[in-house]
């Protein structure tokens, strides 16, 4: 489903990313381990066209989408949940959701129902501005709005950061159902390494722009946390 080969990525000319390549099949869960700093976020952000220059190649569904605008590799379905959420306050929930519906390629403009079952207070908040949300509620409508676009890959950047311990776990519940029920491919950044043992099936860990350990989640072991992660 996405491919990274050899590649390095820049904001200017400084290089954060460098010969990182990772592979994810369809339907799967990597969860992206690592440091703060250590170029996870950039990542996600090369994957979806955001930073200033790329060398090497990424595959989606394989299709070179190296050179592809940011937009169309939106309509191709690839979402995109970032950090800080990326809610437009003055929008109500409702027309935060629909944003995303503009990157389907049919062309469609709908809430998706099961958006609303897997976070029920949206519904409840449909007609309320974004911007009055709480931090919890707003990576919901976030989600809501990744979900819209009917992706078939979602990168998530650090979904549960800053967030109340029982919203924590409706978040982590919702994901691992968009993966198992509706067979949507997910990259997620994480610093929650239980919560990366519980959902995903392959691990990579980052260090210095570069992939330092990768592997199954069952080799996710104490010392590599240990070595890559402790602080």
């Amino acid at each position: 489903m996405l491919e990274t080969q050899h590649v390095a990525s820049y904001y200017r000319n400084s290089p954060v990313l460098q010969d990182v390549s990772v592979k994810v099949g369809a339907g799967g869960f990597l969860a992206v381990l690592g440091r703060n700093g250590v170029g996870k976020t950039t990542l996600l952000k090369t994957v979806m066209g955001l930073t200033d220059r790329v060398t090497g190649r990424l595959l989606f569904d394989g299709r070179d989408i190296t050179k592809t605008p940011t937009h169309e590799r939106a309509r191709l379905g690839i979402g995109y949940v970032p950090q800080g959420r990326g809610i437009i306050p003055r929008f109500t929930v409702r027309e935060n959701i629909l944003m995303g519906s503009f990157a389907r390629s049919d062309g469609k403009r709908e809430i998706p129902e099961f958006a609303l079952e897997l976070f029920p207070i949206l519904r409840e908040f449909l007609n309320r501005l974004g911007g009055v949300l709480s931090g919890g509620q707003q990576q919901q409508l976030a989600v809501a709005r990744a979900l819209s676009a009917k992706p078939r890959l979602i990168l998530l950047d650090e979904p549960t950061e800053g967030i109340q311990p029982n919203i924590v776990e409706l978040i982590e519940q919702a994901i691992v159902r968009i993966n198992r029920e509706f067979g949507v491919t997910i990259v997620v950044v994480e610093q929650n390494v239980n919560f990366a043992r519980r959902a995903a099936e392959r691990f990579v860990i980052m260090e210095k722009g570069g992939i330092a350990a990768e592997g199954a989640v069952t080799d996710l072991s104490d010392d590599l946390i240990y070595r890559h992660m402790a602080v």
